[in-house]
C-alpha cells in the first residue's frame, strides 16, 4: 500500500499528456488516465509510458473523478489528481518524493502551490498565484464535490499541510479552443448560480462546511457576495479589483488579454447566460419544468 497513485482525466490530450506524465516523481507507483473517449492519440501516448487507461463517458469533472475513484483499483496509501495539461516542477517533484513517505501521523492532505501560463507567460498577479490545491490525500480520506463547476477535493479528516514548490498549468491550445473552453464553462456556472438560486437539484458545498484554505475563502466570496451584485457590474468591478488594485497590469500584454478574457469577458459571458435562462423558466410550473428548460438550452444531462 505504499507509495502514490496519480488519476489523470483525459480528452484529446495528446498535446500535453506526456509532459504531464514525465513530470511525475518516482514515488508514483501507478498512474490511471480516465478518458472520455479521445479520438486523438491520448491513449497511445499513455500506454507506451505505463499508464493504465481506463474510459469512461464523461458528464463533469466531479461525475468523472468520482468514477474514477470508485472503479480505478488503487493499491497505494497516497492519491494525486493530476489534470493533463499541468505537470510539475522538478523541485516539486523531489519535494513529494522526499517528504510524503516521512509525514507525522495525522497529516492526510496535501496542499500544492499551482502558477498558471497563459500564452507562454507566468500570470503572477491579480490574484493568480499561488493558487493553493489540495492535490495530494490519504487514500479514503478525501471526496471531490458534486457539483458542475469549480469542483474542489475535500478532506474529511486529519490535518494538511502545504509544500513549497510548484506546479505549473500551461494549456498549449490555441486561443480559440480557450474560448470554447470557457463559453462551455460559461454554460456549467450558470447552473450553479440557477442552482443555488432556486434549489433545483441538490447543492455540494462540502468545501465551505469542513476545509478550510484559500479555495473556501473564494468559494464564499463568491457565493455570499459576488453572486449578490447585479449582472454586469459585478464582472466589471472584478476585473477593475483584480487588474488594478492586484496589480494585473504588471503581467504584460499576455496578462492584459489573460485577465480581461478570463476575468471579466467570461464573467459576463456567464451573466448572460443567466439572463438567457432566468427568461426562459421564469414561466416554468414546477421545479422538473425548470430542469427540462435548462438541459435544453445547454445539452446537459442536470436529473431531476
Amino acid at each position: 500500500m505504499h507509495g502514490l497513485t496519480v488519476i489523470i482525466l483525459t480528452y484529446n490530450e495528446q498535446l500535453h499528456i506526456e509532459r504531464c506524465i514525465k513530470s511525475l516523481p518516482p514515488i508514483v507507483r501507478d498512474i490511471f488516465v480516465v478518458d472520455s473517449y479521445s479520438t486523438d492519440k491520448t491513449i497511445e501516448i499513455a500506454e507506451s509510458l505505463g499508464c493504465k487507461v481506463l474510459q469512461n463517458t464523461f458528464v463533469n469533472q466531479s461525475v468523472q473523478f468520482q468514477w474514477a475513484l470508485d472503479n480505478c483499483p488503487i493499491q497505494t496509501d497516497w492519491i494525486m489528481r493530476m489534470d493533463a495539461d499541468e505537470y510539475l516542477l522538478p523541485d516539486l517533484a523531489d519535494e513529494i518524493s522526499t517528504r510524503l513517505p516521512n509525514l507525522a501521523e495525522g497529516i492526510n492532505g496535501i496542499f500544492l502551490k499551482r502558477r498558471h501560463y497563459f500564452l507562454g507567460r507566468w500570470i503572477r498577479h491579480g490574484d493568480r498565484y499561488p493558487l493553493i490545491l489540495l492535490r495530494i490525500w490519504k487514500t479514503g480520506q478525501a471526496h471531490i464535490e458534486n457539483r458542475w463547476m469549480d469542483e474542489h477535493i475535500v478532506l474529511d479528516s486529519g490535518k494538511s499541510v502545504i509544500f513549497e514548490y510548484d506546479f505549473v498549468d500551461d494549456n498549449l491550445n490555441t486561443v480559440e479552443w480557450f474560448i470554447a473552453k470557457h463559453n462551455r464553462y460559461a454554460s456549467r456556472e450558470m447552473i450553479e448560480v440557477l442552482n443555488n438560486k432556486y434549489q433545483l437539484f441538490g447543492h455540494d458545498d462540502s468545501i465551505q462546511e469542513s476545509q478550510t484554505g484559500q479555495a473556501k475563502v473564494k468559494r464564499i466570496i463568491k457565493e455570499k457576495l459576488y453572486n449578490r451584485l447585479p449582472i454586469f457590474v459585478r464582472p466589471v468591478l472584478y476585473f477593475l479589483y483584480r487588474y488594478f488594485l492586484r496589480l494585473g497590469f504588471l503581467d504584460g500584454k499576455e496578462g492584459f488579454a489573460y485577465h480581461f478574457m478570463q476575468g471579466l469577458w467570461y464573467r459576463c459571458l456567464v451573466d448572460l447566460k443567466c439572463l438567457e435562462a432566468e427568461q426562459l423558466i421564469k414561466d416554468a410550473d414546477s421545479r422538473q419544468e425548470k430542469i427540462a428548460r435548462l438541459e435544453k438550452l445547454t445539452g446537459l444531462k442536470l436529473g431531476n
